[in-house]
């Protein structure tokens, strides 16, 4: 732009040292001209200006809609099917249950903390065999749920390979958004699944604990009924000579 300025006072300085005579047939005014030129370039540099902002507009309308552009990648339908495999699990369990209501009349019947005077010992027996089969059951779905969730590895594997894959190619703020929205939803799935696991372990244990504990009131029910049996025991000789 300077340049082209400086071209013009030149051209103008030129201009007014024609030899008078010429003045008689053409008629010029040198600062007139450059007036005019000055002005024709600052209207040019005006266009200039509005043509980059219209051209900056344009690329902030074109990063607004890479910002808005969705990742089009959702692993919730792996999530939910992990989830259910080890929720199936768990109401497939056999045993105690793990509805609360059920379990305080559970464990009011098979984990008595004394036994009445009338119990007997066949009732005694059968309450024990119901109690180690109830531990066997919870160590079986502790297993199981251990198994499950040995299965679901791979399952999560794929999808935080699949999230990673598109969050470090994301080309706007929403993708990188929804990726970590997928990441959180992994892990999220992934605490649950281990409170489902802590929660059939601790299950197992504290059955087989409860077991202990229930067999010392059946040890005392046996003791009272040896001790106050109607038909006491009475001592018979014993030959160890065969003969």
């Amino acid at each position: 732009m300077k340049k082209i300025v400086l071209c013009l006072v030149g051209v103008a300085s030129l201009l007014t040292a024609v030899p008078q005579a010429l003045a008689q047939w053409v008629v010029f005014d040198p600062s007139n001209f450059i007036q005019n030129m000055l002005t024709e370039l600052h209207t040019l540099t005006q266009v200039e200006n509005q043509v980059l902002e219209l051209q900056n507009e344009a690329q902030m309308l074109l990063n607004q809609a890479k910002n808005l552009q969705g990742l089009n990648f959702s692993a919730l339908t792996q999530l939910q099917a992990t989830y259910a495999a080890t929720e199936q699990l768990l109401s497939q369990a056999q045993g105690l249950t793990f509805d609360l209501s059920v379990t305080r009349t559970q464990l009011a019947q098979l984990y008595p903390a004394a036994y009445g005077a009338a119990v007997t010992p066949a009732q005694l027996d059968a309450g024990s065999l119901s109690r180690w089969t109830g531990s066997l059951d919870a160590l079986d779905t502790a297993i199981e749920v251990q198994a499950q969730a040995t299965q679901n590895l791979p399952s999560d594997e794929s999808v935080l390979a699949g999230v990673l894959t598109r969050s470090t190619s994301a080309v706007g703020s929403l993708q990188a958004i929804q990726a970590t929205n997928q990441l959180l939803g992994l892990r999220v799935r992934q605490v649950m699944q281990s409170q489902q696991l802590a929660i059939t372990q601790d299950r197992a244990v504290a059955l087989e604990e409860a077991r202990i504990v229930e067999s010392e009131a059946r040890a005392r029910a046996l003791r009272r009924q040896f001790m106050t049996s109607s038909t006491p025991y009475t001592p018979q000789p014993i030959d160890l000579s065969g003969n």
